[in-house]
């Protein structure tokens, strides 16, 4: 005998997946949109209280009228409240508080680098990377992302600052974990503009820094160390890490470094720094890690980004026990930091 009721439930639940399958296929469309926010700097607009969509226009130089669209989609999603007279005035809620480029743990510098066309252009090419695993970015633009960054400074300023509004989440957490008081220097391979390594030295007054970097990346190092008051202990220096890294160091500490590379080029710049260390020294890598990500569906998108963007990966805790023996280390601890990475310790093998 058949049930009403249940053909019912089954409508409703059949509903119910059909609008999650929508709100995913269609999850492109908020990027891009929080993407346009995060560019026009709208979070920030509306951090004093309301604003008319007429005064954000005119501020950000865009179409009223289309604005207001935006506005309206930003809203629906959480990030905006408008006037409940209408769409003529908005203001932040919560999540478009903490969507300032000021706020604590922001995501706007991130925001605004995956809505670029080169990286927006590189992921629509996932597939080929899928169906061939080679570098999806390299098959689109003809060279390595590294590459392209360097020949165009505006689009590699946009990545700068979302590698710092990255390290700036995960900063405290690091420090929080991790006892960096018990040495004298540490080498920051890979630093950025030193948000991590501004960190360390401002928690230990007795530690010093070195910063290590592309040459064209650290020149926009020193502003950020002095804001920190940290610049009379952190010397800073240019350079290639598959080239060589500064002599001098405690430990020698890389944050999102190794996860862009294929594992060949990993073991070659662990064995440069690996030269460079005396044998008391320590090795830290800063890395998500597969296996014990307390966020599995963001450490797993991670990996398909440096698949299609990097040309690297996300690891597992023996890959990279394996990639460090390789390159003449013993992986020692995994420190877990209440955030999505982990503070992995290496020692020079005996």
């Amino acid at each position: 005998m058949s049930n009403p009721g249940g053909q019912n439930t089954d409508r409703e639940s059949g509903g119910d997946r059909a609008r999650e399958l929508h709100r995913l296929v269609t999850g492109y469309q908020v990027s891009q949109a929080v993407h346009v926010a995060a560019t026009l700097g709208l979070s920030d607009l509306l951090a004093e209280g309301p604003r008319s969509v007429a005064e954000l226009a005119e501020t950000t130089g865009a179409d009223a009228r289309s604005l207001t669209r935006l506005m309206r989609a930003l809203a629906a999603v959480g990030l905006y409240v408008g006037d409940p007279d209408g769409d003529k005035r908005f203001a932040n809620t919560e999540l478009g508080d903490a969507f300032r480029t000021d706020a604590p743990r922001s995501v706007a510098g991130w925001a605004r680098l995956v809505g670029r066309p080169f990286h927006w252009q590189t992921y629509a090419s996932l597939e080929h990377s899928i169906r061939t695993g080679e570098n999806a970015f390299a098959a689109v633009h003809g060279e390595s992302v590294w590459d392209y960054l360097a020949e165009h400074p505006a689009e590699q300023k946009v990545f700068d600052e979302a590698m710092t509004a990255l390290s700036q989440a995960v900063a405290d957490e690091v420090v929080n974990a991790y006892d960096f008081g018990r040495f004298g220097t540490v080498v920051d391979v890979g630093g950025g503009r030193g948000m991590l390594l501004g960190a360390i030295l401002s928690r230990y007054p007795a530690v010093n820094g070195v910063l290590f970097d592309q040459p064209d990346v650290v020149a926009g190092a020193h502003e950020l160390l002095s804001a920190t008051g940290v610049s009379q202990r952190c010397r800073v220096v240019g350079g290639s890490f598959f080239d060589s890294v500064p002599d001098g160091g405690d430990v020698y500490l890389l944050k999102a470094v190794i996860h862009d590379w294929p594992d060949a080029e990993s073991v070659e710049i662990l064995r440069t720094c690996r030269r460079s260390m005396p044998a008391h020294g320590r090795l830290l890598l800063v890395e998500q890690l597969l296996d014990e990500s307390p966020d599995p569906v963001r450490t797993a998108l991670s990996d398909l980004t440096m698949l299609v963007v990097a040309g690297g990966q996300e690891r597992t805790t023996d890959e990279y026990r394996s990639l460090l023996a390789a390159a003449g280390f013993d992986l020692t601890r995994t420190v877990p930091t209440g955030s999505d990475v982990f503070v992995l310790e290496a020692a020079p093998a005996q």
